[in-house]
């Protein structure tokens, strides 16, 4: 199978909508995280989206990111009570620390805005289910900030596996490792779960998806490096099922680890193994008989760079222009966040 006739097959796996007439206006509600600029770059460059404002209340986070401001236009900073108080904002993205996240997100629930929330969103299980339980309540959408859920390879074999392609999946393997300095470190010792609480969200949530709750979850949090720390940063988690495992592995001190991150779904019938994920993933995949676009055997695919929150930020758009459901539903983000919690040692 060819990169071209992988591309076109895959034409036909679930995308999001086309937007509907007008724009989402977008308010910006924190500059902490590392992830915003993307954020923002994918909002300017979409025919979606509107953004209106910024807020961020801590003066030095907020010098530091004008600093590092790339845009033509300037961001346009309003007060907290003027940013939740503005009736024409249809969407607050919030892009703080883990600490205001549950706070800030039902203010910004309660002022009727939709809600993009940076993930991990809380060490906490109950009081995020009180943020998706009153952003159901009140019909607005809520999104967390998991990378891979538009990634074309894990969508591609989510696709096999949801049409039966891939027989019985018995086994989920994936690995989100870093190399993270003593800034970072920092950050993430504030938590018991250390890499595997900061990154292994990424992982579990597609876990999820394929699999849903599982059984019972199992857990190592270590510290086995000579940083002078106490970071857990050598995790893994074992996810039991009825007739699956899942093993996740997060670190923090490799190097090279950006194209070590891999994923793989394994089935009797066929197996996806997707390495390097990002920015140009490969994905080698083995069916038993052919199916679909693949052939029987082993083959190898180069997937196109996989540029980082397009997708999500163009699937929120949609779904508020269009007033339809997100795809990843306020159930998956509580089924998710247990499972976080569990795996980072939060919860038993």
């Amino acid at each position: 199978m060819t990169r071209r006739t992988f591309l076109a097959a895959s034409a036909a796996l679930p995308a999001s909508a086309a937007g509907a007439a007008g724009k989402v206006r977008t308010g910006i509600l924190g500059v902490q995280h590392g992830h915003l600029r993307g954020k923002l770059q994918a909002m300017f460059a979409s025919p979606k989206y509107e953004v209106v404002s910024f807020c961020e209340p801590d003066r030095a986070t907020r010098e530091a990111f004008i600093a590092g401001w790339q845009w033509d236009r300037a961001p346009r900073w309003v007060s907290m009570d003027a940013l939740l108080g503005d009736p024409t904002l249809d969407l607050i993205v919030f892009e703080g620390e883990v600490r205001d996240a549950i706070p800030w997100g039902t203010k910004i629930i309660e002022a009727g805005k939709h809600l993009h929330l940076e993930k991990p969103p809380t060490n906490e299980l109950e009081p995020f289910r009180a943020l998706v339980e009153l952003a159901r309540k009140r019909g607005k959408k809520i999104q967390l900030g998991y990378m891979w859920r538009f990634h074309q390879g894990v969508q591609a074999a989510l696709d096999a596996y949801r049409k039966g392609w891939l027989g019985e999946v018995f086994m989920i393997r994936a690995t989100i490792n870093s190399d993270r300095g003593p800034e970072q470190r920092a950050v993430e010792a504030r938590y018991p779960g250390g890499s595997m609480f900061e990154l292994g969200g990424h992982v579990v949530d597609r876990v999820v998806a394929f699999l849903g709750k599982p059984r019972k979850v199992n857990r190592w949090l270590r510290h086995d490096t000579g940083e002078p720390d106490d970071l857990k940063d050598n995790t893994l988690a074992v996810l039991e099922y009825e007739k699956a495992l899942a093993i996740l592995v997060s670190s923090a001190k490799m190097g090279g680890s950006g194209g070590h991150r891999s994923f793989e779904v394994i089935g009797t019938d066929g197996t996806f193994f997707i390495q390097p994920m990002e920015p140009a993933p490969v994905m080698k995949v083995f069916m038993r008989a052919a199916r679909g676009p693949y052939r029987a055997g082993w083959q190898q695919i180069e997937l196109p760079p996989q540029p980082r929150y397009i997708g999500d930020m163009n699937e929120l758009a949609s779904a508020i222009l269009e007033d339809r459901p997100l795809k990843d539903s306020y159930d998956h983000e509580l089924i998710l966040q247990e499972t976080l919690l569990r795996a980072s040692g939060e919860i038993d």
